[in-house]
């Protein structure tokens, strides 16, 4: 079993930034890909961001790229969502997500294993 955690979620204004932590634990195998995903009020699901933990393989959607930047925090052994120059679209709950192979996340596939989500607001 996996447990995931996200934190670090709060109200913004427009071009601001906020930085998005996932702090997992029990069973994360070290070829899980770890993803972050959000959904915004009346949209599907989206995946943002994912990571590998072997090796570090980063990839993004377009509709973030060159704004968000997901890292491995090594000190506090956390997946974070670096987010700047946010946009009132960039409204939504962000979920931390895992139990997928690399190549599973890197095709844009959910694991099975959620967090309960992190509420951002960006007002304009």
């Amino acid at each position: 079993q996996v447990y995931l955690a996200e934190s670090g979620g709060g109200t913004v204004q427009a071009g601001e930034s906020l930085t998005l932590s996932c702090a997992g634990s029990g069973d994360i195998k070290d070829w899980y890909g770890m993803s972050w995903f959000r959904r915004a009020p009346g949209k599907e699901r989206e995946r943002v961001a994912g990571f590998l933990w072997s090796g570090g393989t980063t990839c993004y959607s377009d509709s973030i790229k060159d704004r968000f930047t997901i890292v491995r925090d090594h000190v506090r052994n956390t997946i974070d969502l670096q987010m700047n120059n946010l946009t009132p679209e960039d409204t939504a709950i962000y979920y931390c997500n895992t139990g997928v192979t690399g190549t599973e996340m890197l095709r844009g596939k959910a694991g099975d294993y959620w967090g309960p989500g992190t509420q951002v607001n960006v007002s304009s």
